[in-house]
């Protein structure tokens, strides 16, 4: 795309209330209630038990991380907000039950009508959406932001198996590849981002959507013999990470920082993506990687830290993971950032700011102002 076709593009956004403004007092931790899917009981029919919910923001509660009234609650993503990467063939598509049962592998959907399927199943994933996108704006805004999904059968936001005409692997929108197109229409001086694509799944459906886009940056570090061995979809990839079946800590955090450090040093990007799926732990039934949930940890500090260092905002997405203990690592994850000063408050303080973050930062106007008004 070029530089007049993206100034024209800014110039001509739909309205949204995903980038509304947000109080200071809020932390850019994007979550709602109505992330959770449950449909009389047909959730327990997925291959994985849906009847348990993953409890991170109970624990980050617990731990006096958040509050009820310092996260930000999400909005759903419009048909609108959607159009700005789906096809309309493919938004129609989603109004056949049996489309959606087949991308979110629930058989018994095909049988229910979709006025049920839109309300119960897919609201919920636009809302997990909806959400990403904000996080977009408030990682911009103060120097990170996490979108929390903790679901345990979908994939918490980084649905990168969804793109602009195609979903499938349990993601039915694109709200990686959402969340950056509307950064670069909407926000002054976004041009470039770096997404940083951590989950044991190779990202096929991003990568379809920026195949040919040369402001976005994909490094993708996945079990190379899982789904989905999207050929195609890796020549978008720009530091491609192999990893073989059962792969542990020491390799895998070696790795994870080399690439990232090599990504990050290749390209300055103006915000990274971090897709953090927990589907790397021992033990996981799709990703056949041996995690630690401590390495887990460690991983997530190495991307945090490495973003910090060179004062780039980082969005992180919570993705897969098919464990009930994810919810667990997931929270310890995030409370470890907050100890090592990589979250928080006072991880927008301090040397190796952006300049970004610091002019937000000593701004006396709205959380909103730097971005486009629409």
């Amino acid at each position: 795309m070029s530089h007049k076709e993206d100034n024209e593009g800014k110039r001509s956004c739909h309205r949204t209330e995903l980038y509304s403004s947000v109080p200071r007092t809020c932390l850019p931790i994007v979550y709602h209630p109505d992330y959770n899917i449950t449909f009389m009981g047909l959730e327990k029919l997925h291959p994985f038990d849906a009847g348990k919910w993953g409890k991170v923001i109970h624990f980050l509660k617990e731990e006096q991380f958040i509050a009820d009234g310092n996260i930000v609650e999400a909005r759903e993503a419009t048909e609108e907000d959607l159009l700005v990467v789906h096809t309309k063939r493919y938004l129609n598509r989603l109004k056949w039950s049996m489309v959606v049962a087949t991308i979110t592998e629930i058989p018994p959907l095909l049988l229910l009508p979709n006025f049920l399927v839109q309300r119960k199943v897919l609201r919920p994933l636009r809302t997990q959406t909806g959400g990403t996108i904000m996080a977009g704006k408030l990682a911009v805004d103060r120097g990170w932001a996490i979108n929390v999904v903790d679901l345990l059968f979908f994939p918490g936001g980084g649905f990168h198996h969804c793109s602009s005409d195609r979903g499938g692997g349990f993601c039915a929108y694109a709200d990686i590849t959402l969340a950056i197109k509307f950064l670069f229409e909407r926000v002054e001086g976004m041009s470039r981002a770096t997404i940083i694509d951590l989950d044991a799944h190779q990202g096929n459906g991003h990568e379809r959507d920026f195949l040919d886009d040369r402001r976005v940056f994909i490094m993708d570090m996945y079990n190379r013999y899982i789904y989905p061995g999207d050929e195609s979809a890796k020549r978008a990839i720009k530091r491609k990470v192999e990893l073989d079946w059962g792969t542990e800590d020491s390799e895998y955090l070696q790795k994870v920082e080399l690439h990232s450090e090599g990504a990050l040093n290749e390209v300055r990007p103006d915000i990274i993506v971090y897709n953090a799926g927990t589907d790397i732990l021992d033990g996981d039934p799709l990703g056949g990687l041996s995690i630690s949930p401590q390495g887990i940890v460690k991983r997530d500090e190495i991307v945090f830290r490495a973003a910090r260092r060179r004062g780039i905002p980082i969005l992180m997405v919570t993705s897969g993971g098919y464990q009930k203990k994810t919810a667990r690592i997931i929270a310890d994850s995030i409370l470890n950032l907050q100890q090592q000063g990589l979250i928080g408050a006072e991880a927008l303080e301090g040397e190796g700011s952006s300049s970004l973050v610091t002019s937000m930062m000593c701004s006396s106007g709205s959380v909103g102002s730097r971005f486009t008004a629409v």
